[in-house]
């Protein structure tokens, strides 16, 4: 342990220029809503090659540059490594399996514009969901949504519909993330169609409370 410090301290500018990029990519990752799982498998796959790289006998003392060399290496073979988990690579959407009785088309239509990205089976997938670790947070943010309320599964208990309105008043949902750099701009509705959704859903039956009772 004792030599792997002071290892450490030897190369202590690649060490400062690892843990700012760490820390940077775990505030972005935090900001996306990368799912836990990503931290831990890129975590391991680049930082313990790099450990077991700086901590290594050598006669010759390692330098900040081979230090860094060798982290931008287990970066890159990283991201070509991950593409091979399947996870968030299978885009085919489930069959629906019944819909809320909209009490209007319009309804229905900012529904689908806000909320269907993730809380439905007739998910859309961008060109970069194939990408991973891309494709691991789209598909944990669609598998989260669809466990908390699928509104294509209605003939199937969706109580938590109920909490629909109380979301989108709050501003929760969609979440920012979601139309963060301008993405899904469809889903960023405007005040006044805020206003008409939450009317047409309090139309709707199974969006208020005791509707499913």
């Amino acid at each position: 342990m004792r030599k792997l410090l002071a290892t450490l301290v030897q190369v202590r500018i690649a060490v400062a220029v690892i843990a700012a990029l760490g820390v940077a990519s775990v505030a972005v990752g935090v900001l996306i809503g990368m799912p836990p799982f990503a931290y831990i498998v890129i975590g391991l796959l680049v930082g313990l090659p790099t450990v077991m790289y700086v901590h290594k006998p050598r006669e010759n003392a390692i330098t900040n540059a081979k230090a860094l060399t060798f982290f931008f290496g287990a970066t890159l073979a990283t991201m070509l490594v991950i593409q091979l988990i399947p996870y968030g690579k299978d885009h085919t959407n489930p069959p629906v399996n019944g819909e809320p009785a909209w009490s209007s088309p319009r309804t229905r239509e900012l529904m689908v514009n806000a909320c269907f990205g993730c809380h439905s089976n007739s998910v859309e997938y961008p060109a970069y969901a194939s990408v991973a670790p891309i494709s691991w947070m789209v598909q944990s943010h669609i598998d989260e949504g669809r466990d908390k309320v699928n509104y294509q599964e209605w003939n199937s208990n969706q109580r938590e519909a109920e909490e629909t309105i109380e979301v989108i008043k709050e501003g929760s949902m969609p979440p920012s993330y979601y139309t963060m750099f301008g993405k899904h701009p469809e889903a960023k509705l405007t005040d006044a169609e805020i206003s008409e959704l939450i009317a047409g859903l309090l139309a709707t039956p199974g969006f208020s409370e005791g509707d499913g009772d």
